[in-house]
């Protein structure tokens, strides 16, 4: 899943504007370089981040998500949002998926909507909110709560309509690095819940603050860390790289003998 961010603020631009032509450029890139989803953001859930209204959200991706269906049709889009409205009008516009780092917790509606819309829909644990979430993340035990939080959305999800979920333990949402690394550690337990799993690690403080490093200094740890979530049984990887993350996918391949 290569990551198309459509907003000025996030924490890592990987150097593009977010005007459409250099969106539409760099999923081009993204799509040769074997990227299967893009995911386009206009909301930016670095931390300290306010909530953007839909209106806003949707002045920024809708020209991005228009264009990149027109141009590669056969693509497969998800919108990285926590509003409903924001879902219902993009997925009208050619997206696939919605990727929400809420799970519905900031727009009631959310799960309601995604069923009535019949798409895909990743659900990620968050502690708190983007503007709250890294002030004092705090668990008794992290992999255990995001375990039980996802396994209640999952059912949640059920119980509204939506027939594939994929899900994200959400790693820089709210857990410090050793709770990034514990949830690294035991990423291979979250295939009991029976869902795909999505591993987001890329150029974030789990391979950053050990690294001493930016996000723009930080490919080689992330790729690092991307080989490690394979192992534990990741089924996606979200990246800024798609290049070198698909390396890994072939390294990995090869690795586990499924090369061939």
């Amino acid at each position: 899943m290569g990551i198309l961010n459509a907003t000025p603020d996030s924490f890592y631009n990987k150097g593009q504007s977010s005007d459409t032509l250099s969106l539409l450029q760099n999923a081009e890139k993204m799509l040769k370089d074997g990227a299967s989803i893009l995911d386009i953001g206009g909301a930016s859930t670095k931390p300290g981040q306010d909530i953007i209204s839909p209106d806003e959200e949707l002045r920024r991706i809708m020209p991005a998500v228009e264009a990149i269906h027109s141009r590669f049709p056969e693509a497969w889009l998800s919108v990285d949002t926590y509003n409903s409205r924001v879902a219902a009008e993009t997925v009208a516009a050619g997206v696939h998926i919605i990727n929400d780092v809420s799970s519905g917790s900031i727009d009631p509606l959310m799960l309601e909507v995604v069923a009535r819309l019949n798409v895909p829909y990743i659900a990620m644990h968050m502690q708190g909110t983007p503007k709250t979430m890294q002030l004092a993340p705090a668990y008794e035990d992290v992999v255990q709560e995001v375990y039980q939080y996802l396994e209640d959305i999952c059912s949640r999800c059920t119980h509204a309509g939506i027939s594939e979920v994929v899900i994200d333990p959400g790693f820089g949402f709210g857990k410090t690095v050793d709770h990034n690394f514990a949830l690294l550690r035991h990423l291979s337990s979250f295939s009991a819940l029976g869902k795909p799993v999505l591993a987001g690690l890329s150029r974030k403080s789990i391979v950053c603050k050990p690294l001493k490093v930016n996000p723009e200094n930080a490919l080689n740890g992330t790729t690092a860390l991307n080989m490690v979530a394979l192992q534990q049984g990741a089924n996606i990887l979200r990246v800024h790289d798609v290049k070198e993350a698909m390396e890994v996918v072939t390294l990995f391949r090869h690795l586990t003998g499924a090369a061939g």
